[in-house]
C-alpha cells in the first residue's frame, strides 16, 4: 500500500507537473510557430505578386509615354479612336497602381503580424525555451543511429557531455520512436537524470515515477528509487525520502542500490538516535 502511494505521488501530474505543463506550452509554441510560418508564406506570395505587377506598370507607363509622343502622328486618325485607346491605357495603369497599393498595404500588415507573433513567441518561450528550440534544431541536424541501443547510448553521451537540452530532445524522440520497447524505462530515467543534474527535482521525480510505475523491470528501476529519495530530501520531504529507500530494499533486495539504501537508512537512524535520547 505504501509502495503504491509513493509511486502514485511520483507520477501524479498535479504534484509533479512538468510533463503536462511542458506539453501544453509546447503545443502553444507550436501553434504560434505554425501561424508564423503561414504568415511568412503569405508574405512571400504577396511580395512575389508585387514583383510580378511592377513590370506591368512599367510596360503601361511606356505605352502612355509612347502614345503621348505619337499624338501628332496619331492626329490623322479619328479623335474618337485615339481617345478610347488612351483612356483604356490610363485605366489599365490606374488598376495596376491600385493592385500595387493593395499589395504594399497587405505586406505592411503581414510584416506587423509576423513581428507580433515573434514577440509572443519570445515572451511565451523565454530564454530557457529558446535554448530548447535551438537544441531541437541541433537535434534535427544530428545523425541518429538506427539501432535503438546505440540511439539511447547517444542520448546518454550527450547528457554526460553536459549537453542536457540536446539529450532531452533525443530521449523524448526515443520514447516516441520505440514507445512500446522496455528500454523506454531507461529513457525516462535518463531524462530524469538531466533534470536531476540541474537540481530540478520535481521534473526529475516525474520521470523516475514513470520508470517505477510503468517499467518496474527496467535496469534503471532500483536507481530510480534511490534518486527519488535524493530528490525528496532536497524538497525537504523526509518521510517520502525514507519511504523511497525502504521500498527500494523491499522491491530490489539483491541490487547494489538496495545496499546503498540500507546504509543510508542506518545513517538516518544514527542521526535520529541522539534526538530521541534528548527528548527523554
Amino acid at each position: 500500500m505504501r509502495s503504491l502511494a509513493l509511486i502514485s505521488l511520483l507520477a501524479l501530474p498535479g504534484c509533479f507537473y512538468p510533463a503536462d505543463r511542458g506539453r501544453a506550452l509546447e503545443a502553444k509554441v507550436d501553434r504560434l510557430g505554425t501561424d508564423s510560418a503561414q504568415i511568412q508564406t503569405e508574405l512571400k506570395e504577396t511580395r512575389e505578386q508585387l514583383a510580378a505587377t511592377l513590370p506591368k506598370i512599367d510596360e503601361k507607363v511606356a505605352e502612355v509615354t509612347k502614345a503621348l509622343k505619337g499624338l501628332d502622328t496619331a492626329a490623322r486618325r479619328k479623335d474618337a479612336d485615339i481617345g478610347v485607346q488612351f483612356q483604356k491605357t490610363v485605366e489599365d495603369l490606374a488598376q495596376l497602381r491600385g493592385q500595387v497599393e493593395t499589395y504594399l498595404h497587405k505586406i505592411t500588415e503581414l510584416e506587423t503580424a509576423l513581428a507580433a507573433q515573434d514577440q509572443k513567441l519570445v515572451a511565451m518561450q523565454g530564454e530557457a525555451a529558446l535554448k530548447e528550440a535551438e537544441a531541437k534544431k541541433k537535434a534535427e541536424e544530428l545523425k541518429r543511429p538506427t539501432d535503438k541501443k546505440e540511439f539511447l547510448a547517444l542520448a546518454k553521451a550527450k547528457a554526460k557531455a553536459g549537453d542536457v537540452l540536446l539529450a532531452r530532445q533525443l530521449y523524448n524522440e526515443f520514447m516516441k520512436k520505440w514507445a512500446k520497447d522496455p528500454l523506454v524505462g531507461d529513457a525516462h530515467f535518463g531524462l530524469g537524470e538531466t533534470y536531476f543534474s540541474e537540481s530540478k527535482c520535481r521534473e526529475a521525480l516525474f520521470e523516475y515515477g514513470k520508470v517505477l510505475q510503468d517499467f518496474p523491470k527496467a535496469e534503471s528501476a532500483p536507481e530510480s528509487y534511490l534518486r527519488s529519495s535524493d530528490c525528496f530530501a532536497q524538497l525537504k520531504m523526509k518521510e517520502e525520502s525514507r519511504l523511497a529507500l525502504e521500498e527500494l530494499i523491499k522491491s530490489y533486495p539483491k541490487s547494489a542500490e538496495a545496499k546503498t539504501a540500507k546504509e543510508r537508512i542506518a545513517e538516518l537512524d544514527k542521526k535520529a538516535a541522539p534526538a530521541k535520547k534528548g527528548k527523554k
